[in-house]
């Protein structure tokens, strides 16, 4: 088939070629962009934890009701922790100061050189007595696990005692010291300037995120110290269940603390596939708005197309006829409208690229997102062709299945 009459064909009625090409554009550069971001969103959501069976785990705060000295404290976390392990399907039980994923926790600023005045990073600062690498099945890399020998019981509100020793994330090591193959032994300092106190790595997990789960290495840079705090009358309990039976565990371990306290205490339970789903709410309503919009956007150039090849067809009925008297067949028709309206997309495709690699830069320089990879400008363009193909083939083959006698008949 040539080409040259299609062309011709287009150039004497440009107004509505155009409008669908810039339609096709216009959708192909929203559509891949949006995708891509939908993309990085799931990832994000998706990323691991650095705990094992989160399914399994939950967490409870417990706060008493009326005030208690230093140790009444320490006994009385230590009562409690041996309640939550006599509930039947408990396999571990930690007290700690903070958990993953719940978007709220303490953080501490680190240097590597008592010299800095600007930290090297913050890190998330979790604080247990128990083993976190036990209940969490955190994967140990190198050194060991605190033991009780290890922990230290602290009053908030009258020491100021620090702890000797540390246990830290990967990342954190990668950020304190790039290019090293070992942390274990080495010294950095929590806080910045002279008053920064001296922590030795005692072991190295692969893995634990922080309580709010940034994007990047920040949201990885963690550490575990071994101390038993008092001063609040408040406490938290990480729990691992048994497969399949958290929620059971969970109700009866609720039940256990308020019966060992007198009903005196109050406890508020979440899961960790709770604070997970409350982390990524928002990244996952914008992918479903996101699939939304790529979706409608899709549907209507489709519209945009049928409607504009039904009138093509209706306005070239005559034409169609005369070609068909004249020996045309179906096919021809059939081909005639296919290769206008591919023409027409290609235009709109080679549009769309350019103009989604520049909404992409903008992206990119504005929110520090990821450059668009060129599967989704091909995939887009690919999906719009076919699009293309499909939205008009119902008008082009009611144009081929007009009767030459009622196309050229005079109204």
């Amino acid at each position: 088939m040539e080409f040259r009459p299609i062309i011709s064909t287009l150039m004497r009625n440009k107004t509505g070629p155009i409008l669908v090409a810039v339609q096709v554009a216009l959708s192909l550069a929203i559509l891949a962009n949006a995708l891509h971001i939908v993309n990085i969103r799931q990832a994000v959501a998706a990323r691991p934890s650095g705990l094992v069976a989160e399914h399994d785990i939950f967490h409870l705060e417990v706060r008493s009701l009326r005030e208690s000295g230093h140790e009444e404290q320490l006994a009385t976390q230590k009562a409690q922790a041996a309640t939550l392990r006599g509930v039947p399907g408990v396999l571990s039980v930690a007290d700690t100061n903070q958990v993953p994923l719940s978007r709220s926790g303490n953080y501490n600023s680190f240097v590597t050189d008592l010299k800095q005045d600007k930290q090297t990073a913050a890190t998330a600062y979790y604080v247990s007595p128990d083993s976190l690498v036990k209940t969490w099945g955190l994967k140990l890399l190198e050194g060991r696990d605190f033991n009780a020998a290890d922990v230290m019981e602290i009053d908030q509100n009258t020491s100021k005692d620090y702890p000797a020793m540390i246990m830290i994330s990967k990342t954190l090591g990668e950020r304190a010291w790039p290019g090293a193959t070992s942390f274990v032994g080495k010294t950095f300092y929590m806080g910045v300037g002279p008053q920064a106190k001296p922590v030795r790595v005692l072991g190295v997990y692969e893995r634990l995120q922080t309580p709010s789960a940034q994007l990047g290495a920040d949201g990885e840079t963690s550490s575990i110290v071994a101390v038993r705090l008092t001063g609040d009358n408040a406490s938290m309990y990480t729990v691992r269940a048994e497969p399949g039976q958290r929620e059971r565990v969970m109700k009866e371990a609720e039940e256990a603390l308020r019966k060992a306290g007198n009903n005196q205490v109050v406890v508020k339970a979440k899961t960790l596939d709770g604070d997970r789903k409350d982390r990524y709410r928002a990244d996952v309503g914008l992918s479903w708005m996101l699939i939304t919009v790529s979706g409608l956007l899709l549907l209507i150039t489709a519209s945009g197309i049928v409607g504009m090849a039904s009138l093509w067809v209706t306005q070239r009925r005559k034409q169609i006829g005369v070609r068909r008297a004249l020996g045309a067949r179906r096919v021809d028709i059939l081909r005639y409208f296919v290769t206008e309206n591919v023409l027409i997309t290609s235009v709109g495709v080679t549009a769309g690229v350019l103009l989604a690699l520049g909404l992409n830069q903008l992206l990119v320089s504005k929110l520090e997102m990821e450059r668009l990879p060129a599967a989704y400008m091909l995939g887009g363009a690919g999906v719009f062709w076919a699009l293309g193909i499909l939205a008009v083939y119902g008008p082009a083959w009611r144009a081929a299945s007009i009767s030459p006698a009622l196309a050229t008949r005079s109204a």
